[in-house]
């Protein structure tokens, strides 16, 4: 008879009620030892499309063994540091490692995780602004309704395509990121880019790296970043999104077009480095996974240090993050070797995993010697009414799923002792009428706030009680 009840139990689940199973395990998992790690299930999908709905195990904040949701009242910065723990003020944002943990530490020496939110601004179709216009009036009502529902649900700022000369100019000032396209900017200068789903294309994915005019146009391009190199309220810079890194960019290089103008440089630089490796004139069928992880640790080297330099040069004072790693680039000790030469923290975009996995984030800050924050990872709700076929992020069936998902990634990050904030992707739901927006942009359920700016209650209130304590949680898992 148990067995028949348990069978109705999942029979129902996997038609779309989420509900009692996330009440029955959670009630089995506190009849369990202390010791033993407490989870409820949740049913997710990769894509829409997958036939089946997957379980996973999840935790949340009430899962926690011995840690009483706001029973630790830790003071906060105007900037939302920890003003019981103190390290030297600068006057800007800098990254800190005080025993195995990194940390930041805000312009007023208060030890800062960054927790922020993505694309908060009012779109760039004019769809998108006319809808904002409708709702608010003026861009500055815009702006305060964003940023008082921010501070009302426990954000400190914002990541990356937000309109932060607006939203800093609002009674709740977030503490905020810029978004810079070197790589994307010089590549569309020579015609070598193409709009692909998130990101820009390039030849046969390999980066123009090595033309003679990278260095040259990156820093004409950094003299912009000088705006804003006195504001105490920006952490940080990121030089592009989401490049091609490849393992196998070497190989490719080979095969670019040595007639064209701007594409043979690659090539010739390959065929330079590999002759000089090997000493002798060599060929494509000479070159090993070795060459190949040295090469484009070469390649990714000159990207880091140009860009860098530039930034730094018109910026002396802000943070410089990086062009967003993604993907496969996210498996290669290499690729944050050459990072961590550079960079003050390296941005990743985490897709792919439902919670964030510990080893390949020890690795991470292993390789580069420097911490890391996670730019872009989402969920889409099932129940939101938008078709759900693009984008990365996982689906989920209710919002209180997404808030649940929130909570469970961002636990393991606070638990990794590298990560140094995230941002949730991101602030707006797509508008699926809206064709002109980028092809992974189009329908589906990523935002804070649906497209006519409703907020999603059911995820902010979970996303707020991770968010109010996050100092409160780094000293529970520091301490356990």
């Amino acid at each position: 008879m148990r067995r028949i009840f348990y069978a109705l139990i999942l029979v129902g689940l996997f038609l779309g009620t989420t509900g009692n199973l996330c009440e029955l395990t959670q009630a089995e998992s506190k009849s369990r030892g202390a010791s033993e790690q407490k989870y409820i299930k949740v049913l997710v999908k990769r894509k829409p499309a997958d036939k089946d709905w997957k379980l996973r195990d999840t935790r949340t904040i009430e899962l926690l063994d011995d840690f009483q949701p706001g029973s630790k009242k830790i003071p906060y910065s105007k900037y939302g540091g920890r003003v019981d723990c103190k390290a030297e003020a600068k006057g800007y944002f800098y990254p800190k490692k005080l025993a195995d943990r990194w940390w930041l530490v805000d312009p007023d020496g208060n030890l800062f995780i960054h927790v922020g939110v993505c694309s908060v601004y009012q779109g760039k179709s004019e769809m998108s602004r006319k809808s904002s216009e409708e709702k608010f009036g003026t861009p500055r009502k815009w702006a305060e309704f964003s940023t008082s529902i921010l501070a009302e649900y426990g954000f400190n700022g914002t990541g990356g395509w937000s309109d932060a000369e607006l939203l800093r100019e609002t009674p709740h000032t977030p503490a905020y990121t810029l978004s810079w396209n070197f790589m994307g900017s010089f590549g569309k200068s020579k015609k070598l880019t193409w709009q692909e789903p998130g990101h820009l294309g390039y030849p046969n994915r390999c980066i123009p790296v090595f033309h003679p005019d990278f260095e040259k146009f990156c820093d004409e391009y950094a003299k912009q970043i000088s705006a804003t190199r006195d504001d105490p309220w920006l952490i940080g810079h990121f030089s592009d999104n989401e490049l091609p890194v490849v393992s196998d960019m070497l190989d490719r290089s080979f095969k670019l077009d040595a007639n064209d103008p701007d594409i043979r440089y690659g090539c010739e630089a390959a065929k330079k480095w590999l002759n000089k490796k090997k000493g002798k004139q060599a060929s494509p069928k000479d070159i090993t996974d070795a060459d190949r992880q040295a090469f484009l640790e070469y390649a990714l080297d000159r990207y880091f240090r140009i860009t860098t330099n530039a930034i730094r040069k018109y910026d002396p004072h802000h943070l410089c993050l990086g062009p967003r790693l993604h993907g496969r680039s996210l498996r290669l000790p290499h690729i944050f070797r050459a990072a961590g030469k550079y960079l003050d923290v390296i941005a990743v975009n985490y897709y792919g995993a439902w919670g964030p996995d510990a080893d390949r984030m020890a690795m991470w800050s292993r390789e580069s010697g420097r911490p890391f924050m996670i730019t872009e990872f989402y969920a889409k709700g099932h129940d939101s009414g938008l078709p759900n076929n693009t984008g990365a992020g996982w689906l989920v069936q209710t919002q209180k799923d997404r808030g649940r998902f929130y909570q469970h990634f961002t636990m393991g990050l606070l638990e990794s002792k590298g990560c140094v904030g995230w941002h949730w992707f991101k602030y707006r739901d797509n508008n699926p009428e809206d064709l002109s927006t980028d092809p992974s942009n189009r329908d589906s359920n990523k935002g804070i706030v649906d497209y006519q700016y409703k907020p999603y209650i059911a995820l902010l209130e979970d996303m707020k009680k991770l968010n109010n304590e996050v100092y409160a949680l780094i000293d529970y898992f520091d301490s356990n």
